[in-house]
């Protein structure tokens, strides 16, 4: 490639080769003239190094129907703790926008696409988080933190990131639980577990590497449940719940503990589905 752009900028910018003897007194003189009349339209014909400012304009204006539908998004999220997870909420988005309240109408999934697009995004402020953390460690700028905390602070800064929508959160889980939600909702699960283990070190390949996985999975979800029933200063009945759970998976060191400890993650998981639907139905609610 370098050497094709050599190629066209020398076929650009060199004058043709008098080899006449008649003219060869005016060589000089005939290529500095060349050189003048480029350099003139060059300068007067915007179009001369093959580019179109009204094209540059029109490539940095023009949006897509995926970059607006995101902006859209992210704006409805300020509106969140007042419509809730809602078609309301996506709509005032909108509106703050200049556009009109029916461009909600883009959204076929509903509330189902604010809630997804909030989870892509804080997994997203949580790679780069993990991913600077990583960086910091490789320059010799901070000291690599121990598997368990690793752990623990990178499942930590996920779930402080549902804050400030705590209260309406519930109502987001049973959006997820609809059955075209579901498959997305998964698929960001499985990335973000799959992402910390990354940069916490991980590279197993063996069966190791769905037990840790599942295990990890199960107690994310339980801490999650856990958050949304917990009244205690800044959470913290919800981060020794954390501790402990974490402390668990440290201590599988046999084949037999990791069946027994998944198998309790599953059990976790399964008690915290049905916890999950009494917050739904309002049975179980903060206090």
């Amino acid at each position: 490639q370098d050497e094709s752009k050599s190629d066209k900028s020398t076929s650009f910018s060199s004058s043709p080769s008098l080899s006449s003897t008649t003219y060869q007194e005016h060589s000089q003189t005939h290529s500095a003239d060349q050189n003048t009349e480029a350099n003139f339209q060059h300068e007067s014909d915007p179009s001369a190094d093959g580019t179109n400012p009204n094209d540059q304009e029109q490539n940095e204006e023009y949006e897509t129907e995926e970059q607006l539908q995101a902006r859209i998004l992210t704006s409805a999220l300020e509106f969140v703790p007042q419509h809730s997870w809602s078609m309301e909420a996506i709509a005032a988005g909108a509106e703050v926008l200049g556009l009109f309240s029916a461009s909600a109408g883009m959204f076929s999934n509903g509330a189902g696409y604010l809630v997804l697009h909030f989870i892509a995004q804080c997994n997203s402020k949580l790679t780069e988080n993990l991913a600077e953390q990583h960086n910091q460690v490789q320059q010799g700028h901070a000291e690599p933190k121990k598997m368990a905390k690793f752990l623990r602070d990178a499942i930590e800064t996920r779930l402080r990131m549902y804050m400030p929508y705590i209260e309406t959160w519930p109502q987001a889980m049973s959006v997820l639980l609809l059955p075209h939600s579901i498959p997305d909702s998964l698929k960001h699960l499985s990335t973000m577990v799959d992402n910390i283990w990354y940069y916490a070190g991980d590279r197993s390949t063996d069966m190791n590497w769905y037990t840790k996985r599942a295990v990890l999975t199960g107690i994310y979800n339980t801490t999650e449940l856990v958050m949304l029933q917990d009244s205690s200063p800044d959470f913290q009945d919800t981060w020794t719940f954390l501790d402990n759970r974490i402390q668990d998976l440290v201590n599988m060191a046999t084949t037999a503990k990791q069946v027994q400890s998944t198998g309790e993650a599953v059990v976790q998981g399964l008690t915290g589905a049905a916890v999950t639907l009494k917050n739904l139905t309002g049975l179980n609610q903060r206090r």
